[in-house]
């Protein structure tokens, strides 16, 4: 099978937005452009996972890259199944895969501050911390709770300014920012839930 690797360079900046995208959504692209307008990322691949270890189910991993395919828009967004090439499962070891993999590419660890709440649940999640640098971007379902849990408390001090987000991409890890950006309220959930009330 002829394996499509996504093209980068050294020195290029490169945001990593994980994910089940069950179904992609305007969410997303808000936390992708939002990322790639703050941090002047250079493309933000959309890594479309073959199964989040926190979740039981998914849909079939080709209707997922569909869904992110078509609201992904823009020349800097770049829809990848590349953890099914890598063979990873876990974003710690897709980060480390990826870095052994592109040397000297900048990567950026892009999630909606829905994710940050729970992130202490990710296996390696203060390894994944001390690997790359991470872009959070609020979302409603976050609240207060995401920016007082346990990752943003215990890698307080390395939390950069909003002002200086456009230099993360050159920071060594740890090192994270907290945008509190225009609110999108789209999530997946609701949109499956829909799409059940409409079958």
């Amino acid at each position: 099978m002829k394996r499509n690797w996504p093209l980068a360079f050294r020195g290029q900046k490169i945001g990593l937005l994980g994910g089940s995208f069950d179904p992609a959504h305007s969410g997303h692209l808000h936390v992708a452009e939002t990322a790639i307008d703050l941090l002047g990322l250079d493309f933000v691949w959309w890594m479309v996972s073959p199964q989040n270890p926190l979740k039981k189910t998914s849909s079939q991993l080709e209707e997922r890259l569909d869904s992110a395919k078509k609201v992904a828009h823009g020349p800097k967004m770049v829809v990848t199944k590349i953890e099914t090439q890598l063979k990873t499962q876990y974003t710690i070891d897709t980060i480390k895969a990826l870095r052994k993999r592109y040397c000297g590419v900048k990567f950026v660890w892009l999630m909606g501050g829905d994710n940050l709440a729970g992130f202490e649940n990710w296996r390696g999640w203060k390894d994944i911390v001390e690997e790359v640098p991470i872009c959070v971007v609020s979302r409603p379902s976050a609240g207060p709770r995401a920016r007082l849990g346990r990752m943003a408390r215990q890698f307080d001090k390395y939390r950069l300014p909003l002002d200086k987000a456009s230099t993360l991409g050159n920071k060594k890890a740890p090192a994270w920012v907290y945008v509190p950006a225009r609110f999108n309220s789209l999530s997946s959930t609701q949109l499956r839930a829909r799409k059940k009330q409409n079958i």
